[in-house]
C-alpha cells in the first residue's frame, strides 16, 4: 500500500479533523503528492520517428516528502558528500531536544530549527578550537530529522564530524587522539544553556515551566563516514516512511513497521487511518527551509 494512496482514500476527512494544525507548507506536501505522477501534474512526451513510437510519461512533483520520487536526487546528494569524505575517522554526534520543548518547537519551527542549527555549530566550533590536542577549525554537516522512530514528533540534529581538525598556525592536520572526539556531558550542558538562552532571550519565547536539567547529546564512531551519510540520506528528499514499511491498512486502521532504538528488533505500530496522516504529514517542514547544513572547513 502506498501512503498517497492512503491519503488520497481520507483527504476530506483528514483536512476536516486536522484543519485547525495544518500548516500552509502541509497543504502544499499533500496537493503535490497527490498530483504527483498523474494526468494533473502534466506528462513529458517523446517520440521516435524511426520506430513510429510515441510514449507519454506522468510527471513526478518533485516534492521532498514524496515517497514516488526524488531518489535521483537523494544519491546526488549522497555522491556529492562523498567527494567531501576525508581519509579519517568520522563520528556522528545527535543532539536532541527534550519532550518538554516539543510543542513549542512545532509552533515555531523556522525559528526554532535555526537556533538549532546556529547553536550546534557555535558549541562544535568552540570545542574544536579549546581541545588542547587540537585548538584546531573543523567542518562538519548537520542534518535536521524531525522523527523518531515511531514517527513521533522527536526534533534532533545529527552531525557527521572527521576526527580532527586543521590548525592554521602550524598548517597541519591534527588528529584526533583516543577513543571519543568530545567529552558528551560537556556537550550537552553547552547544548542545553545555549539552547535556552537562544529560545529566551533572542527569539522571546515563552518556555514552560519544567524543562530538564540534563539533556542528551549522543557522540559514536562511524568509521569512515559513508555508513552514516547513506544513514541520513533516507530522509532527507522524500517521506519519513517508506511505502514498503507500510504492512497493513484494514478497518480503519494502518500499520507500519520500525525498528526499536534499544532492541533493534522490528516492530509493527497500528494507528487510526486519519491519526496515521498526522504522524507522517507533521514532518513536512517548512516550505524553502534548509535541513542540511556545512559548516567550517566542509563548507
Amino acid at each position: 500500500m502506498r501512503f498517497v494512496d492512503i491519503l488520497s482514500d481520507n483527504h476530506s476527512d483528514f483536512i476536516k479533523q486536522y484543519q485547525s494544525r495544518l500548516t500552509s507548507s502541509m497543504y502544499q506536501a499533500m496537493n503535490a503528492m497527490l498530483r504527483c505522477k498523474t494526468q494533473t501534474q502534466g506528462v513529458s512526451q517523446w517520440d521516435c520517428n524511426q520506430w513510429q513510437q510515441h510514449i507519454e510519461c506522468p510527471l513526478s512533483c518533485g516534492h521532498r516528502s514524496c515517497n514516488l520520487c526524488q531518489h535521483n536526487t537523494t544519491q546526488d546528494w549522497l555522491n556529492r558528500q562523498q567527494m567531501k569524505l576525508l581519509p579519517v575517522d568520522y563520528y556522528m554526534d545527535t543532539f536532541t531536544l527534550p519532550s518538554q520543548l516539543r510543542a513549542l518547537t512545532f509552533q515555531h519551527q523556522q525559528a526554532v530549527f535555526d537556533a538549532m542549527f546556529a547553536v550546534v555549530a557555535s558549541i562544535l566550533k568552540d570545542f574544536g578550537r579549546n581541545k588542547k590536542s587540537w585548538q584546531a577549525d573543523i567542518g562538519f554537516t548537520c542534518v535536521l530529522h524531525t522523527h523518531g522512530r515511531q514517527r513521533q514528533f522527536h526534533p534532533h540534529i545529527h552531525v557527521i564530524i572527521p576526527a580532527g581538525g586543521y590548525h592554521k598556525g602550524r598548517n597541519e592536520w591534527r588528529k584526533n587522539k583516543g577513543d571519543y572526539l568530545f567529552n558528551t556531558d560537556s556537550l550537552a550542558k553547552v547544548w542545553r544553556a545555549r539552547m535556552l538562552e537562544a529560545l529566551n532571550h533572542q527569539l522571546k519565547l515563552k518556555l514552560p515551566s519544567k524543562i530538564p536539567k540534563k539533556w542528551v547529546v549522543n557522540c559514536r564512531h562511524v568509521g569512515k563516514g559513508l555508513p552514516a551519510l547513506k544513514y541520513l540520506s533516507r530522509y532527507l528528499y522524500r517521506g519519513v516512511l517508506p511505502d514498503r514499511d507500510i504492512v497493513k491498512v484494514a478497518d480503519d486502521t494502518v500499520s507500519f513497521r520500525y525498528i526499536d532504538s534499544e532492541t533493534k528488533q522490528t516492530q509493527i505500530k497500528t494507528l487510526p487511518t486519519l491519526k496515521f496522516l498526522w504522524q507522517i504529514l507533521q514532518h513536512v517542514i517548512p516550505k524553502g527551509f534548509r535541513r542540511v547544513r556545512d559548516y567550517g572547513l566542509l563548507h
